[in-house]
């Protein structure tokens, strides 16, 4: 194998294809990045038996053929070459990488070790780059980060006609987003959802953030269940968490007549402030009147801490005691100069229900970018 490939491209596909690897694997031969060269195209690969990346590159190809390298090292090599055309070609077992006065020899892996990476089914529907990836980081905070329960530590797609919902919780708390969603393809008679780990979404957002339009293919059946997220001739594909997803969607109260519409930032500052005092894992106590929201943490002997901020309430007056890095996350994710914070009710007149966080154009306007937070008080956790 013989090739030549500019600098930055050849930097940025390597990047791409290292970026889901996991940093330790018992089988040496996954933390490889499969090189094809074939006639113009350079191929860039790594699968790891769950996630699989994959990026086309132009390149000059001398020789076509496919070698297999580390792909971390290979990496580390790429992003530092001087500012000059790499030239890549195969020497035996070794590979050899020049690019200016820089040259690097790197031993090859077995390719006929290395797995078959998975095939991409047909197109299911396409939807916009942007407001995926903004849907993403609004909705993925509220996975669960404990892999006892699998299930609840990956983000569920539910595909309607025109619309995609991306739905996670931890039990704590339940995040909702809606999306633009263009169905390709025939339709389906059963409604099709897709259980995708958290942190591999993330990084597709991130990735295709700014592609303009991302294409989904989503393959169900007996022998393997598979999402694949293609843009800019790079695809990542990524095996689906097997298991029911709990019906949180119940959980959301239809229109709550008691809330309060606070200025975002103000309310995340003074959470933040007041929240110094506490200790790990201890609420901070919020009481809604018509003269504002006042914030108070007990803390301990040693400190108190309060604070009041301006609020409208629309409704009576409402204690709730609420963690302040799960309501930080809520209300980090709402893209809104004001937050409209909703109370929901219990049969025990004790106990206050969920809080919804919405996002508010203004003092007297509502949101319209569909995104819904729902978080548990406090009290409800123990």
């Amino acid at each position: 194998m013989k090739f030549q490939v500019n600098r930055d491209v050849f930097s940025e596909a390597v990047s791409f294809a290292v970026k889901l690897l996991p940093q330790r694997t018992t089988l040496p031969i996954l933390s490889g990045v499969l090189l094809e060269a074939s006639k113009e195209d350079l191929t860039l690969s790594s699968f790891d038996y769950e996630v699989s990346t994959r990026a086309t590159i132009s390149a000059d190809i001398e020789e076509e053929g496919t070698v297999l390298v580390s792909g971390r090292l290979l990496a580390d090599i790429a992003s530092r070459l001087p500012a000059a055309p790499v030239h890549v070609s195969t020497d035996g077992s070794k590979i050899v990488v020049t690019c200016g006065s820089a040259n690097f020899t790197l031993l090859s892996m077995p390719v006929e070790e290395y797995p078959t990476l998975p095939e991409i089914a047909a197109e299911s529907g396409v939807l916009p780059a942007e407001a995926f990836a903004a849907a993403v980081s609004q909705v993925a905070v509220a996975a669960s980060r404990d892999d006892v329960t699998p299930v609840i530590t990956g983000v569920q797609l539910e595909v309607g006609e025109n619309n995609l919902s991306l739905v996670a919780t931890d039990r704590y708390r339940v995040a909702i987003r809606e999306i633009d969603w263009e169905s390709r393809g025939a339709k389906s008679s059963e409604p099709v959802t897709a259980l995708v780990p958290a942190r591999t979404l993330m990084e597709v957002g991130k990735t295709f953030g700014h592609s303009g339009t991302i294409s989904v293919s989503i393959t169900s059946s007996d022998e393997r269940e598979l999402i694949a997220f293609s843009a800019d001739k790079k695809t990542v594909t990524s095996l689906l968490i097997k298991g029911n997803f709990p019906p949180v969607r119940r959980l959301f109260p239809e229109s709550p007549e008691n809330y309060a519409v606070v200025n975002t930032a103000d309310l995340m500052e003074a959470v933040r402030r007041v929240s110094l005092v506490l200790e790990r894992e201890a609420a901070l106590r919020f009481t809604f009147t018509i003269d504002g929201v006042t914030l108070e943490a007990i803390g301990s002997e040693q400190a108190q801490a309060s604070e009041t901020i301006d609020g409208h309430l629309n409704g009576e007056d409402t204690v709730v005691s609420l963690k302040p890095q799960f309501l930080l996350d809520g209300l980090g994710a709402v893209h809104s100069e004001f937050v409209r914070v909703s109370f929901t009710k219990t049969d025990n007149p004790n106990k206050p229900g969920p809080v919804l966080i919405t996002s508010q154009s203004s003092k007297d306007q509502a949101g319209v970018d569909n995104y819904k937070y729902l978080l548990q008080p406090n009290l409800l956790l123990r």
